[in-house]
């Protein structure tokens, strides 16, 4: 059993969530990315209205105004990266597949790459590495059942999710059928 350990700021406690994170999930993310996260996660604690939000109808409002502002677009990314990442059952309630949300959000943080020119190369890492930023999510919660088999399958074979893939091996030392593109790792 791990012992609690306060930091003097909400911003230190959430470095040193991220960090054990990743450690327990062998993934090590940039600097960048690493304080994207922490401060993603400072501005949207005690915010329980991100869970109401319909992201592919924000999407296409933001899409369509993206000229005049980029931070809508930028909410549904971080938005889609929080659902799939601490709250997955929500896909579930839904009925959508996890995976919605990845792709939606990297589709948002990838327009916002081509359109904001000074954070261009922060959006297009936002992008390539959402599933690292989802498994270090996933991994903050804890607890095994964060998702349950069918969604690790559907994750790990859509974003190529470690942290699904981690878990369907616990269960089965049985392969997925996969297609001959796919990189299978073990």
């Amino acid at each position: 059993m791990s012992s609690l350990i306060l930091h003097p700021t909400t911003i230190a406690q959430w470095y040193a969530l991220v960090n054990e994170a990743e450690h327990a999930c062998a993934i090590s993310l940039s600097e960048d990315l690493e304080s994207y996260l922490v401060f993603l996660l400072q501005r949207f604690t005690g915010q329980p209205e991100i869970a109401s939000s319909v992201l592919g109808l924000d999407f296409l409002k933001s899409y369509q105004q993206v000229s005049s502002s980029h931070l809508h677009l930028k909410d549904v990314g971080d938005k889609c990266l929080l659902l799939a990442g601490l709250f997955p059952g929500r896909a579930v309630k839904r009925r959508v597949k996890l995976s919605y949300f990845v792709k939606l959000g990297q589709t948002a943080y990838s327009t916002l790459s081509s359109y904001v020119v000074h954070q261009e190369e922060l959006f297009n890492q936002l992008c390539y590495e959402f599933p690292k930023l989802l498994d270090v999510l996933l991994t903050m919660r804890t607890t095994s059942e964060t998702i349950d088999l069918f969604q690790s399958l559907e994750l790990w074979h859509e974003t190529g999710s470690q942290v699904a893939w981690k878990r369907l091996r616990q269960v089965t030392a049985s392969l997925p059928i996969t297609d001959t593109n796919k990189k299978l790792i073990n």
